[in-house]
Order: structure tokens, then C-alpha cells, then sequence
């Protein structure tokens, strides 16, 4: 058993296996906060990919190694050149992906622990030599948090595990920088672009919104998104029919200043995409807007009480089934799903939020 092998000896060296997306990793850096915690001596080496690398470095204590999933096979040869004279002890491999276990064969560790064969996608369990504890209908954290538990060096409940990313103060100066105001709302429209992955809400939606906020509140808008033209057409559009003042930063943060573009808000509103984990890691108040994935899989952990959530709806309306019907996690595949959200869904909850933290003195 894993957990009685490093029970009294822990692991001199551990690699993590995470490659992608960046919401993902932002979950997986409170398993590697608990690591530290725990075997504040044990060297851990995170293999990564070059995007996720750029909003994770800075993770004290950890040291990198880059994958261009661009560079394909030859770029995973130069990781096992680069690792042939190490043996881990233990490697957590997190991601359930062939190109992931493809690139494990080649790294060599004692124990190579991966998902239990119902979560283990691709035929991972193909590649590990011991599985983590079982667990039905679990959130993507927790699916992480099983890894620790396993191992048993794990918090009482997930979500006591800690969060937050690095945020460095150039970071910091960079946001400042770019939207020196003290009261606003991110909204970060659209989702990462996947085949047959509807994820996005309406532009009419967005600024009847962006509106609401401002009139309401005194929350101006900060849009932001990468470099694809639809991000830019969103922030276009929303910029022009809003009557009310809008910051467009679309494509003009790192992702460590989007994070701390993030840290600084009052509030964000996002689609299921990186930033409502980035929020989630910074603990910063955010509504997700989900119909076409099941929140209590992928939402924003620590805030899903605050999302619009009409994946029900969804389910009935394009596949007549309920969510009970549907395999855990399936995707609701139709490009109007994201309609079911109306305006006032996403009004209703801004109202409940700021009510709440007026109550606190947030």
C-alpha cells in the first residue's frame, strides 16, 4: 500500500504530473502546498506545460520542467534526456490524458500513483502501479485531494486544503498598472476554444450586466480573454453597446497580472474557464456561469453556491435526460445552451453576493 510505504520513510523526491489546462493546475498547487507542509524536506519536481509554467512560476519550493505539447514526441524525449539519472520515489501522476501517460513512461519513478481505474481516462491505469482511493461523483479538487488521502496526508475535508497562487509583486505592479482603479468587476467572457465545447454566454447578457454593475454598485467592467478573435469581438462588442465605462485589458496581461488583476477585484464573472479557479485560488467572489458542464464537477470549489447554474435545464432541454441520467461530468453539447442563462439569473446573484459581504463589511 502507498499510504504504508511512506508512512514512517517519507519520499526523498516526488514528481508531479500535471500538464494542463490552467484551471486545473491552479487546483493542483493546494496538493502541492500540503506536500511541503507535510514533507517539508522531500524535493518535488512538477513536469508542466508552457503556458501552465508561466502562471505557476514562482511556486516556492518547486522546481519545473517545461513541456511544449508543440514540440510533441521530440519534446519528451528531451524530458527523460534531462531526467535519466533520476529515480523519483514517487510520482503523483494527475492527469488522465494519453500525451500525459505517454510522456510517464519515460520518467522513472518507484511508485507511480494515478487515478482509480473509474476515473483513470485513456487507459492511465495502464501506466501507474498504484491507484488512489475510490470515489463517486467527486469535484476535479477532490479528484486531487484523493491523491493526498491515499497517501494519508490529507487535511480533514478538501476544502480545507490552501490555496493560492504566486503573486509576484511585478504582477501586482503590472495590474495596477493597467487598471489603476479601486472598485472593479472582471468579466471574463469566453471559455477556451474546444470542439463542441459551448461554453459561452451572450454578448446581450454581458452588457445588460456590465450596465447593472455599474449603475447599481459603481463597479466598472474590466473585459479580459487571450488573444483569439472571438475574445476580441466579445470585448469589441461589449465595449461599444455599454453605456456605462469599460476597461478592455483583452490580451494585455501576463497570467501571473491576470491573477492579480484578480486578487484586486470585487468580483468576477466568467463562464466555466481558467479564471473562476483563478478566483477561486485567490478567494476572490466569483459567479460562474455553467450550463453545458456540471458545476459540481467542475465549478469554482469554493464558491458554487454563487453560480448560475442551468446544466439541469440543459439537460432536459437538448438531451431529454436528467443530469441524474448523464454520465458524471457529460457534457451538454449545444450551441444555444448557454442561452438558458438569462440576465436575471446572473442579476439575482450579483444582488445575494454584494448583500452578503455589505452584511460582513467586506
Amino acid at each position: 500500500m502507498v499510504m504504508s510505504r511512506f508512512r514512517k520513510t517519507p519520499p526523498q523526491t516526488i514528481c508531479i504530473l500535471r500538464l494542463s489546462a490552467l484551471g486545473d493546475v491552479s487546483n493542483v498547487v493546494p496538493v502541492v502546498k500540503r506536500l511541503q507542509q507535510v514533507w517539508p524536506e522531500t524535493r518535488i519536481v512538477w513536469v508542466t506545460g508552457k503556458a501552465e509554467h508561466s502562471l505557476l512560476k514562482g511556486l516556492s519550493g518547486v522546481e519545473f520542467i517545461v513541456y511544449d505539447k508543440a514540440s510533441g514526441f521530440k519534446g519528451m524525449k528531451a524530458i527523460w534526456k534531462q531526467l535519466a539519472d533520476t529515480r523519483f520515489d514517487l510520482m503523483l501522476h494527475l492527469q488522465a490524458a494519453l500525451r500525459a501517460s505517454v510522456l510517464s513512461v519515460g520518467i522513472k519513478a518507484e511508485v507511480k500513483l494515478g487515478f482509480d481505474k473509474a476515473r483513470a481516462k485513456d487507459w492511465q491505469w495502464l501506466f501507474t502501479n498504484e491507484r488512489i482511493v475510490p470515489r463517486e461523483k467527486g469535484h476535479v479538487v477532490e479528484g486531487f485531494y484523493d491523491f493526498l488521502d491515499t497517501l494519508g496526508i490529507a487535511p480533514e475535508m478538501p476544502s480545507d486544503l490552501e490555496w493560492q497562487l504566486p503573486v509576484s509583486d511585478e504582477a501586482l505592479a503590472e495590474a495596477k498598472q493597467k487598471c489603476p482603479c479601486d472598485r472593479y468587476v472582471v468579466i471574463s467572457p469566453c471559455s477556451s476554444q474546444r470542439a463542441r465545447n459551448f461554453r459561452n454566454w451572450t454578448l446581450d447578457g454581458y452588457v445588460e450586466v456590465v450596465e447593472y454593475l455599474y449603475r447599481e454598485y459603481g463597479i466598472k467592467a474590466v473585459i479580459t480573454g487571450g488573444n483569439r478573435d472571438i475574445e476580441h469581438y466579445y470585448a469589441k462588442e461589449i465595449m461599444e453597446r455599454a453605456t456605462t465605462p469599460v476597461l478592455n485589458l483583452v490580451a494585455q496581461t501576463s497570467l501571473q497580472g491576470l491573477v492579480a488583476l484578480i486578487q484586486r477585484a470585487s468580483l468576477v464573472i466568467a463562464p466555466d474557464s481558467g479564471p473562476v479557479h483563478f478566483a477561486n485560488a485567490v478567494d476572490t467572489p466569483v459567479i460562474g456561469l455553467f450550463a453545458t458542464s456540471n458545476v459540481l464537477r467542475t465549478g469554482p470549489y469554493k464558491w458554487q453556491q454563487w453560480v448560475v447554474n442551468r446544466y439541469p435545464d440543459a439537460a432536459k432541454t437538448y438531451m431529454n435526460k436528467s443530469v441524474d441520467q448523464l454520465s458524471w461530468g457529460e457534457r451538454v453539447r449545444h450551441p444555444h445552451a448557454m442561452e438558458l442563462i438569462e440576465t436575471q439569473d446572473v442579476i439575482s446573484q450579483i444582488d445575494r453576493l454584494m448583500a452578503e459581504y455589505q452584511a460582513k463589511g467586506s
